[in-house]
């Protein structure tokens, strides 16, 4: 079993001249992003959420389809050998 940590990036998204209230965030992961490993939401915590669901649907595609878990750049991904437990604050 092999555990992937991909670094993710939350950003506050709107249009110039929309107030600050109708931000959305938008989630990636700078590594992926080319594969669709995007999203948003009105909250952070919900952004988070549909991202990892991206996520989720992106590396069944790739191993229903015998291709590779990107590993690379070692800057924002982490392979693991062993199960890991992750907690983000």
């Amino acid at each position: 079993m092999k555990t992937y940590l991909f670094k993710a990036v939350l950003e506050k998204d709107k249009w110039p001249d929309e107030p600050d209230a109708k931000a959305v965030w938008r989630a990636y992961i700078p590594a992926l992003e080319h594969r669709g490993a995007a999203s948003w939401g009105y909250t952070e915590k919900e952004a988070l959420e549909n991202l990892e669901n991206a996520v989720d649907l992106l590396v069944a595609y790739l191993l229903e389809n015998g291709e590779e878990i990107p590993s690379e750049p070692s800057s924002q991904i982490q392979v693991s050998d062993v199960p890991l437990v992750t907690v983000a604050i």
